[in-house]
């Protein structure tokens, strides 16, 4: 753990280590932290400030209530102010931001995952998610799927502060076709379920996807997912077929237009990202066979990829084990795996805006850092791979004006590491030290 110095007006000098205590009580967890409401001063030895390419060296941040109120080259005197943190020994940047996250659980082997999982499991499995996710650095997210409310309702109750996490921008339950990847039925015997209906998230024809993008805003959902192609560790046979007409995608986009909501789109396969962007969605997830027609409709209409190698990896490492995916998902995750690598460098090279995301739920919470040096490992670099997980997600969620940089205006959404993640990027791992809305976590 670190420790900080915090020092207090008249000289009274406090040691505070920074820690994380969390218990589950009736689904309730809590965090320590340090309220910092007066006016704060911090001593950044390095700063990286989300926006510019230049790495700042010996910079003042001044935060008061839950904004950041001044950025200054130089060490301001901390007599000056009513609180100060001394972090003049590490690298500060803004709090990171991953855009595909499913909190509700993570993937097991056939023989570890449990025969159900319960919506109350899933929910405190959720709150757990998201305070790992939370002390690795991540201070936004953007939840793209679950079984309904967890996200939404997890989302309300860190607003309110009865429980420490990020972020949450929340999709609410995948819309998909029947059959297609998240038709929550995929996999069971016909007379065990009820077919499905579009509030429940499956739609066939556009005057259903219309029902099913009113049913997510009705729901408080901040966005909406789709999934227009099959998918890697659904009950089915291919992961790359296209599951939604060029009709039905039209009708997500226009609706979710209508209520202010983004669209973010699970997609393996060309076709299928390919009437997506046409139909002008935010972001392609995955976009594991992208061809070189989808990159360049995805630079003429300015869609985001949102790439998820880390959860590539995860899969194409487990299919290597026998039993460990059942044998219509195995020969999926072995193709898809390696794949997503190669076309994140190709997209990368050809100019495709890129925005960081993880697919954490399918590998654990808390190894979203990882992310970034395959990103590396695969061409960017490590300046533009920290921007894709802070202005580039800002920019995605519609919410550059608050979030994204450390500058003047904007919520006091910091982290600090020991080192320069511009020379080694694998110092993500070890954050020490989480600011969000100007409290020290």
């Amino acid at each position: 753990m670190l420790q900080i110095l915090i020092e207090q007006k008249g000289g009274i000098k406090m040691n505070t280590r920074t820690k994380f205590t969390w218990m589950i009580f009736s689904c309730f967890f809590s965090l320590m932290h340090f309220n910092v409401d007066a006016k704060t001063l911090i001593h950044a030895g390095k700063l990286i400030d989300g926006k510019s390419n230049q790495v700042y060296s010996r910079m003042s941040i001044v935060i008061e209530g839950n904004l950041i109120e001044d950025v200054r080259e130089g060490f301001l005197s901390a007599n000056d102010y009513e609180k100060y943190i001394d972090l003049s020994n590490h690298t500060v940047m803004p709090g990171l931001m991953d855009m595909h996250v499913h909190f509700g659980g993570e993937y097991q082997s056939k023989a570890e995952a449990p025969l159900k999982v319960e919506r109350e499991m899933e929910a405190i499995l959720a709150t757990q998610h998201a305070v790992v996710t939370f002390k690795s650095g991540f201070t936004t997210v953007r939840q793209v799927g679950d079984s309904g409310l967890v996200a939404i309702s997890l989302r309300d109750a860190i607003n309110a502060g009865k429980v420490v996490g990020p972020r949450i921008f929340a999709a609410g339950k995948t819309i998909a076709t029947t059959g297609g990847h998240a038709d929550p039925t995929n996999g069971k015997a016909l007379y065990d379920y009820s077919y499905p209906v579009p509030e429940q998230g499956v739609v066939n024809g556009p005057y259903e996807v219309y029902a099913a993008v009113r049913q997510r805003y009705k729901d408080g959902a901040d966005g909406i997912k789709i999934t227009v192609t099959g998918g890697v560790l659904s009950q089915a046979k291919s992961g790359d077929n296209p599951q939604f007409t060029q009709e039905e995608v039209d009708a997500v986009v226009s609706a979710a237009k209508d209520y202010g909501m983004w669209v973010a789109v699970h997609a393996h396969g060309a076709e299928g990202m390919k009437r997506a962007i046409k139909a002008g969605v935010d972001s392609i997830e995955h976009g594991t066979f992208m061809d070189d027609e989808a990159m360049d409709l995805m630079i003429e209409n300015g869609t985001y990829y949102v790439p998820t190698i880390s959860a590539g990896e995860f899969v194409a490492e487990k299919a290597k084990i026998d039993n460990f995916f059942p044998e219509i998902v195995r020969p999926k995750a072995a193709s898809v795996g390696p794949q997503i690598s190669g076309t994140f460098k190709k997209a990368y090279e050809r100019g495709v805006k890129i925005a960081f995301g993880t697919d954490a739920g399918v590998q654990k919470h808390g190894t979203n850092w990882r992310e970034f040096v395959y990103m590396v490992e695969n061409g960017m670099s490590e300046m533009k791979a920290i921007q894709s997980a802070t202005m580039e997600t800002a920019k995605l969620l519609r919410v550059e004006d608050k979030l994204g940089s450390i500058e003047a205006g904007k919520f006091a959404d910091l982290i600090a590491v020991k080192g320069n993640p511009i020379e080694d990027i694998s110092i993500l791992e070890n954050v020490e030290v989480v600011i969000k809305d100007g409290l020290v976590y």
